[in-house]
């Protein structure tokens, strides 16, 4: 009788993990983007366009702060969007909001803080091609 007590935990633990062991990893929808040259042009009549060579689609996540080391609270993560604050010590700070479409279209809300003045982004990216080296 006391072996089956003494199962309980480990039979309660395996309940739980089992369920998480199909999971995808945490901001997995930015790893299933296409890699590439993706065109981000600002919404809005007359949006500015700039091009950015996505190895990873993480880096959509500081925009405005690219290449920095930053740490990061995930607030939402889906299978279809992602929302993510970023603090860079020193340099400034942003909540990025990212909505797929298709692996090769999504849609990009930042805000915060970059040199000390505040910044909005509202973006749609789309992949236009391969990276150039």
């Amino acid at each position: 009788m006391k072996f089956r007590y003494a199962l309980l935990p480990v039979i309660a633990l395996a309940a739980v993990a089992v369920p998480a062991l199909g999971r995808k990893p945490s901001l997995g929808m930015l790893d299933e983007l296409d890699h590439g040259a993706w065109e981000l042009r600002e919404r809005g009549a007359g949006g500015a366009v700039h091009r950015v060579c996505l190895e990873n689609g993480r880096q959509l996540i500081q925009l405005k702060h690219p290449g920095l080391s930053c740490s990061s609270v995930v607030v939402e993560d889906e299978a279809n969007s992602v929302t993510v604050q970023y603090t860079c010590r020193g340099r400034g700070y942003g909540r990025t909001h990212i909505r797929r479409e298709t692996n090769r279209l999504v849609q990009i809300e930042s805000q915060g803080i970059v040199n000390g003045l505040p910044f909005l982004l509202a973006e749609e990216g789309r992949k236009v091609g391969s990276c150039r080296n």
